[in-house]
Formats: structure tokens, C-alpha cells, sequence
């Protein structure tokens, strides 16, 4: 640490949003705060750099009432937030929790997202670090994923068309952020539910990680989150190049957008597709990846929800099929079914 406060940590976040141009000047963000190590950490990074960046900072904490000590913890951040001159906001879940990991990072994101709107703040910054990434790797890889699923910690997305997610320390590591807040002299709030095995991602953090460090490789957090950055940009070409095929597969007089590019170039869908069809010959033109990515988006949009891996591929298998081929139900009773050059998506009711 030098002798004005300013440490590595700090040096390699304010590269990091120069570089990545992550959280622009003389914006208004919004930091989630559990009271943890690394949403701290985060705060006070965001706090030593705001004379340089001119930014105005608030804190929300989001309590999801699952633990005895829930509202100590909110008081604990609340009183860090006075303490640095922070304006603070608080989302209480009242009586009605949020059941299981799902719905509660579902809710929290819509409190954040409704915090950011009422009090005008552009930005959502969480604590998400590269641990986070290697983690989520793991988790969705012992699950079973294509590349797409290893990747769903962002840099940055976008919540609403004026609020952006942003996760500026997911090049810092959990230790790194346990040992600035140790430097700075922050008290950190103990989550004792993180020691609970029956959450797989505690077991993965506590167990699976530090296993494969000490018996494979001490960098496989590290690799790990290398992986999938690199993974990243092979996505957003693949997910680029299929969307064009899909444009060109459609009927004329439908509108297809790409729905997974870099969130600030993602271009928001105004037009849904006008007709459920999509043309096989066009797609046999193009590799086995690439049809599935196509009939990834098309059926994700007809849906209106992601699809599953076995519903995409008895739908990529109607490419080569014999003529009047036809799929079991898909979700909603649609059906899908070869029509000479064409495969489509009718009611099943609609289907002889």
C-alpha cells in the first residue's frame, strides 16, 4: 500500500474500467451490498476512486429474510453507508421470502433494478468475482452445458434500456478482496449459511476448488475464469453468425434480432417473428453448430423462453427428416414438422 491509500487493487480496477469502459464519468451507480467481503471490497474501491472518476455512488442492500441475523446485517451496512456519506436503500423481502437461489437472485435483481429507476441511478455494480466465475464454470459444467452455459457472469448487461448491470472486480480473486478488506480495516459481515454443504456452490467453493488446487493445479481458479473469457468472444461470433442465418432462413417478412451480443451493442427486439416457419434448405447449408444456434434463437423467441438442449436438437433433426417428419409437443402444445423446404411450429391442435 502507498501512503496516500492507494494499493495494487485500486491501480488495477481503475485500468480495468478505463480498458473496459465499464462505468463512465460523472455517472450515478448503484452498489449492491450484502455486507460480505467482496461487495465491500467493491464499495470502497468504487468510494477511493470517485474524486477520479466523479461518480455518484449509493448503496442498496437486498434482505432476503432467510437468516435470524438478517436485520443486524442490513443495519451493518447501512450504518457503513452513513459512515462514508453514502445515501443507502433498503429492499425488505417482508413475510414473503424468495424460496431457493433461483427466486432470490430473481428478486434481487428486480429490487436493484427498481432502486436504480425511482432514485435515477444508471449503473448496478455487485461483487462478482473471478472466483465467482470459476465456480459458476464448474457448477453448470457438473451439470451439463454447452459453451453458452459456462458463461453467465458477465462483465456487463443491460436490466432495463437505462440500467446497466455492471461486475467490475471479476478480474480480483476472494482472497484478494478478503485480504484488501483486512488491509482497510473493514468489518465484514459472516454469512454463515456460505458453510452450509447442502448448496452445491458451497461445496464447489469450499471443497471441490481447493481440491483441485492442491491436487492438479494452485491456478485452476484462475484458468478457469481465462477459459471462459475466451469462451466469450467464440460465442458472440457463433451467436452473431447464427443469427444471420437464421435472418436469411426466415420468411421474408419476418424480423429476426440477435439476442445475445455484448450488452451495449444488444439490440432490443421490436418485431416478433410473423410467421413460425423456418426454411431447412436454407440451414443445411451451413455446420452442425450453427444450425443448432439458429434453431436455438428461433425456437427461444416462438417460445418465448429459452429452450432446452432436447428440445433443440429433435428440432435440428427435422432438417435432414423425410418429408411430413413431425416432433412430440413442444412446451404450449406447439409442434414441429416438415413441410417440403420449410419446418414448422403450429398449435398441435392445428396439425393433421
Amino acid at each position: 500500500m502507498t501512503n496516500d491509500g492507494w494499493t495494487r487493487i485500486h491501480d488495477r480496477l481503475h485500468r480495468t474500467l478505463r480498458k473496459r469502459q465499464l462505468l463512465p464519468r460523472d455517472k450515478a451507480i448503484l452498489v449492491a451490498v450484502s455486507g460480505g467481503q467482496d461487495s465491500l471490497c467493491l464499495l470502497k474501491l468504487l468510494l477511493d476512486l470517485q474524486p477520479k472518476w466523479g461518480w455518484r455512488l449509493g448503496v442498496a442492500h437486498c434482505n432476503h429474510r432467510w437468516r435470524s441475523d438478517a436485520e443486524a446485517n442490513a443495519s451493518d451496512v447501512e450504518n457503513k453507508a452513513q459512515n462514508w456519506g453514502l445515501p443507502f436503500h433498503l429492499q425488505d423481502a417482508g413475510t414473503t421470502p424468495p424460496q431457493g437461489e433461483a427466486q432470490a437472485r430473481q428478486w434481487r435483481y428486480e429490487a436493484l433494478t427498481k432502486i436504480a429507476q425511482d432514485a435515477d441511478y444508471s449503473f448496478i455494480a455487485t461483487g462478482h468475482t473471478r472466483s465467482d466465475i470459476a465456480e459458476t464454470v464448474l457448477f453448470n459444467l457438473v451439470r451439463g452445458t454447452g459453451a453458452d452455459g459456462l458463461l453467465s457472469i458477465a462483465w456487463q448487461k443491460p436490466l432495463t434500456e437505462s440500467v446497466f448491470l455492471v461486475r467490475p472486480l471479476l478480474e480480483i480473486s476472494r482472497l484478494e478482496t478478503g485480504e484488501f478488506c483486512q488491509s482497510q480495516g473493514i468489518e465484514i459481515w459472516v454469512d454463515d449459511t456460505n458453510q452450509n454443504w447442502q448448496y452445491s456452490r458451497n461445496r464447489i467453493r469450499g471443497e471441490l476448488l481447493p481440491y483441485l488446487a492442491q491436487n492438479f493445479n494452485p491456478q485452476v481458479e484462475q484458468n478457469l475464469a481465462r477459459t471462459a473469457e475466451l469462451l466469450r468472444a467464440d460465442v458472440e461470433y457463433l451467436q452473431q453468425a447464427a443469427a444471420e442465418l437464421l435472418a436469411r432462413a426466415l420468411p421474408q417478412n419476418s424480423t429476426n434480432v440477435n439476442p445475445s451480443l455484448p450488452s451495449r451493442e444488444r439490440v432490443r427486439e421490436e418485431n416478433v417473428l410473423s410467421e413460425s416457419k423456418i426454411n431447412r434448405r436454407v440451414l443445411r447449408e451451413a455446420p452442425l453448430g450453427l444450425q443448432r444456434r439458429a434453431m436455438r434463437q428461433w425456437l427461444g423467441q416462438v417460445m418465448g423462453r429459452a429452450p432446452r438442449f432436447e428440445q433443440v436438437e429433435k428440432l435440428t433433426a427435422l432438417i435432414d427428416a423425410p418429408n411430413r417428419e413431425q416432433t412430440d409437443p413442444f412446451p404450449g402444445g406447439l409442434i414441429a414438422r416438415v413441410e417440403g423446404d420449410w419446418v414448422t411450429l403450429a398449435d398441435s391442435g392445428s396439425s393433421n
